[in-house]
């Protein structure tokens, strides 16, 4: 066979040109569709997700309230009545749950008539607040005891049922609802601290080894929306408790509602 034979013809060439323009223009679409899909899944999991989950998460807490509702009332608590005269129900002690134990539900009205989140015991990401669910601190009081009773959530994915926190106005009504009744706390202020500020779940937040007697909420969330860097952390203090015997109290009365969860 001659030196000349040996080598490819000009046809054979192209065809080879063409083999690897077609090699590299197939990886490129499989990458293009690589990274479409990863975009598809990030929009899902931060915000066509949370949508889907906070809507599912509202419609079972309704069923749980609505569970509530007919069953038999407990009997009320009693009675205490204040040196200045004024007259209130003492509020029922709550057992501390488990880390994922369900025991109560948070209706915020400014947040919609529908907003409706389970609250947990724990604050793990896998037991508790990857389900959607508001967690109790560990070293938490009770609703509607002497002390802090402090919670976290998300604010993104998950359903982030703490979105629009940011958004809460002065004297909001912030509410527990349980079997016995109804825990209202009316918010008052937001901060933004770092992360390892634990001091705001102290009984009095940021006042080390303080004891007012008061009863306070305090909610944290990741801060700013997307990020771990800080935390928010929403204040309120409690007004009342209101027994089922008597009825829903007047604390969930509609309220001009805010825009749904930032997507």
């Amino acid at each position: 066979m001659s030196a000349s034979a040996a080598q490819p013809t000009r046809r054979e060439r192209r065809r080879r040109r063409r083999s690897r323009a077609t090699f590299t223009s197939v990886l490129g679409e499989l990458l293009l569709t690589a990274g479409v899909l990863v975009m598809l899944f990030v929009a899902w999991q931060m915000w066509i997700g949370d949508i889907i989950i906070g809507a599912q998460s509202n419609s079972e807490g309704q069923a749980v309230s609505q569970e509530w509702a007919e069953l038999p009332a407990p009997e009320p608590p009693p009675v205490i009545e204040e040196d200045d005269g004024d007259v209130h129900y003492e509020p029922p002690l709550l057992e501390h749950p488990e880390n994922g134990m369900k025991f109560a539900q948070m209706l915020i009205p400014r947040f919609g008539s529908d907003y409706n989140v389970a609250i947990a015991g724990g604050t793990s990401r896998p037991t508790t607040l990857d389900n959607g669910w508001i967690g109790v601190y560990d070293q938490s009081v009770m609703p509607g005891q002497v002390g802090n009773f402090s919670m976290a959530g998300h604010r993104t994915t998950w359903g982030a049922p703490l979105n629009r926190m940011d958004k809460l106005r002065l004297d909001d009504a912030i509410v527990v609802e349980a079997p016995e009744g109804w825990y209202t706390y009316r918010f008052r202020t937001l901060e933004y601290v770092t992360p390892d500020a634990v001091d705001v779940l102290l009984d009095v937040p940021q006042v080390p080894e303080a004891a007012t007697g008061e009863r306070y909420m305090t909610l944290t969330a990741c801060s700013p929306l997307y990020s771990l860097a800080e935390r928010i952390v929403g204040y309120a203090v409690f007004e009342g408790f209101q027994p089922r015997t008597e009825g829903a109290p007047d604390s969930l009365d509609p309220v001009d509602e805010i825009a749904p969860p930032s997507i």
